[in-house]
């Protein structure tokens, strides 16, 4: 590096053009450049120095990396108060833990919260968690909808309110999406193991200054629908589109199809394609579908055909109404205790910072999993534009970090559901099937379905 001053023509020099930019060119184009670069940058001369080690820098960086919805979150836990944006960026970026926290109350009265269940969904939608359905004790569906406002803050002791609304027929197995202010509902499982195909719609609306209701709506779809199907996996790409893939079919046949639902404008109705990609990713059920912003959508796991759970991750891209599928490889070995990844009914959110957020789950013998797996998003998206080159496969295996887990960590489960707040800094776990006898007639499996809910932290 030049010493400051320096007139010489190597590195940044008294009478450089940009030495004579002024602080809100110089701010706007560092807007433009990676995050390394920026850094490199930084040790240029004291000027850029201070510049680029502004607070308002680094919280326009986060806006860009992050976007506006999650910083302001972040703002409104009061969190840019307490640390400058650049170590929240840093110390994001190379998140090493989380920390659990249990929200349930334990003195609650059982008819004012909701039921332990499994497969059910939870999603976070207009600062308010919405569980609907899901499978019970002895095998039964259920049909019931619990709202809980959450607002800013996340530690909240729930208050679950019974929503009486029009709901979808009882079921487990279904996906739930948040598409805007509203919930896209499809498929599911019932009792008789009759699988659904119809697509529902549902809203939160405010009453008042602490009032909520909620309604479900049969969404028109038309005549062409996915084949009915549960265990499937589903996400929200583009605000206003929903794609699924694979679960289990009539006959109990595992699938291995994709859809694209467009809803319109008002989410008054919408239209099914089928996208059709060579290669795509083998028939299974019980995975995940995760948006990672822009029209991409990520796939992991999941029970395959031949009863093997699966650890293989596809990524999905859609341009114009047509998809492809790419298959990221990584070596399993090359993963640190990446014996574990193997996993079906787990749950994958999109977290601050740009990682999926892997949880939960059960591997081929039915061990269920506790841990907790961070999937870099920009590293799929790299490696995705090398494989051309055929050297990704060693990068690859770098993309996976376990992360540690302090608190009051949830138990070993799968089926569960999981959602992230606004901010992706919390994400918040309820249910799931877990270890343990409470019911003679869960002794021959040794399970049983646990309500619970628990948050989980980033820590910064």
């Amino acid at each position: 590096m030049e010493p400051e001053g320096s007139t010489t023509t190597g590195g940044y020099h008294d009478g450089s053009p940009i030495t004579s930019l002024a602080p809100d060119h110089l701010f706007a184009i560092l807007l433009l450049l990676p995050v390394d670069s920026i850094l490199s940058f930084s040790v240029t001369c004291s000027r850029f120095r201070a510049l680029t080690s502004s607070d308002a820098l680094w919280e326009a960086i986060c806006r860009r990396e992050w976007g506006s919805a999650s910083v302001e979150a972040l703002n409104s836990y009061h969190l840019s108060s307490q640390l400058p944006w650049m170590r929240v960026f840093k110390q994001l970026s190379r998140l090493e833990s989380v920390r659990c926290h249990r929200l349930s109350d334990p003195v609650a009265e059982s008819s004012s919260l909701p039921g332990p269940r499994a497969s059910h969904s939870l999603n976070f939608v207009s600062d308010c968690l919405v569980l609907f359905g899901g499978g019970c004790e002895s095998g039964r569906h259920l049909d019931d909808t619990w709202l809980a406002y959450i607002g800013n803050d996340c530690h909240r002791m729930l208050n679950w309110r019974k929503m009486n609304s029009g709901t979808p027929s009882g079921r487990f197995g279904h996906t739930c999406n948040v598409v805007g202010d509203f919930l896209i509902l499809f498929g599911g499982i019932n009792d008789n193991g009759i699988r659904q195909n119809d697509t529902w719609a549902g809203r939160v609306e405010r009453k008042g200054i602490h009032g909520f209701e909620f309604s479900w709506i049969p969404l028109d779809v038309g005549e062409l629908a996915p084949p009915p199907r549960g265990a499937h996996a589903s996400c929200c790409i583009d605000d206003k589109k929903m794609v699924i893939h694979g679960g289990i079919g009539l006959g109990g046949i595992r699938l291995f199809d994709t859809w694209v639902l467009e809803l319109s404008e008002n989410l008054k109705f919408g239209t099914w394609h089928e996208i059709v990609s060579h290669p795509s990713p083998p028939a299974r059920s019980g995975h995940t579908l995760t948006s990672i912003g822009g029209m991409k959508v990520v796939l992991f796991g999941g029970r395959g055909v031949g009863y093997d759970v699966l650890n293989d991750i596809w990524l999905l891209s859609i341009f114009e109404g047509h998809g492809r599928w790419v298959q990221i490889l990584y070596d399993l070995q090359n993963v640190t205790e990446g014996v574990s990844l193997p996993r079906v009914g787990h749950s994958a959110n999109l977290i601050l910072g740009g990682r999926l957020l892997i949880y939960g789950g059960e591997d081929t013998e039915r061990h269920r999993k506790d841990d907790f797996w961070a999937l870099d998003v920009s590293a799929l998206k790299t490696i995705e534009v090398q494989l051309t080159t055929g050297n990704s496969i060693g990068l690859a295996a770098k993309m996976w970090k376990r992360l540690k887990a302090n608190g009051c960590t949830p138990n070993s489960r799968s089926f569960h559901r999981a959602c992230t707040d606004r901010s992706g800094r919390c994400l918040y776990i309820l249910g799931g099937m877990v270890d343990g006898v409470v019911q003679a007639a869960a002794e021959s499996s040794g399970l049983r379905f646990d309500g619970d809910l628990f948050l989980v932290e980033l820590v910064i």
